[in-house]
């Protein structure tokens, strides 16, 4: 009985979350950022940061995507890296499970004469937890490259499905 009873569970979620990813639909991801691993030859830093990203599904299952954000960082150099960027997301199977990527302009900001612009390409696998018809909790991991830093992390955020 607790078998069908999931199964149904299950199939009742899985409806409910296809509905959310057709073509038209719009989506509001914020999140939080932060526990990553950065890795430079010179230093290891911790750091911090907020993100935003919003768009519309441009076919069933296929979204794009505008980002903004900010990372504060603490160790090393200290530099803050504030971006903008646009990316997609293929959500598999209409069950939440989704990968994205993206390409990002950073602003790296030293305090200094030496701040820089860096171009970056980003990816991420994460999963659409729906909490409701239309919000979800979204977990995901990223990795983040540009010409000198590669950033590994954790982020979460939620979702919002218009």
């Amino acid at each position: 009985m607790k078998r069908c009873a999931l199964i149904v569970c299950l199939l009742v979620a899985t409806v409910a979350a296809q509905a959310q990813f057709e073509k038209g639909k719009w989506i509001v991801s914020p999140s939080i950022t932060g526990l990553e691993l950065s890795h430079n030859t010179d230093v290891n830093r911790t750091s911090f940061g907020l993100e935003a990203q919003g768009g519309a599904f441009l076919l069933d299952n296929v979204a794009l995507l505008l980002r903004a954000g900010a990372s504060w960082n603490s160790g090393g150099s200290d530099a803050d890296i504030y971006g903008l960027g646009v990316g997609g997301r293929y959500y598999i199977n209409s069950v939440g499970v989704f990968l994205g990527a993206n390409v990002n302009v950073d602003r790296w900001d030293w305090g200094s004469s030496l701040d820089a612009t860096k171009y970056s390409l980003g990816v991420e696998a994460g999963y659409a937890y729906f909490l409701s018809r239309t919000v979800t909790i979204e977990p995901s991991v990223y990795w983040n490259v540009n010409d000198d830093r590669s950033k590994i992390g954790l982020k979460i955020g939620f979702g919002f499905y218009f």
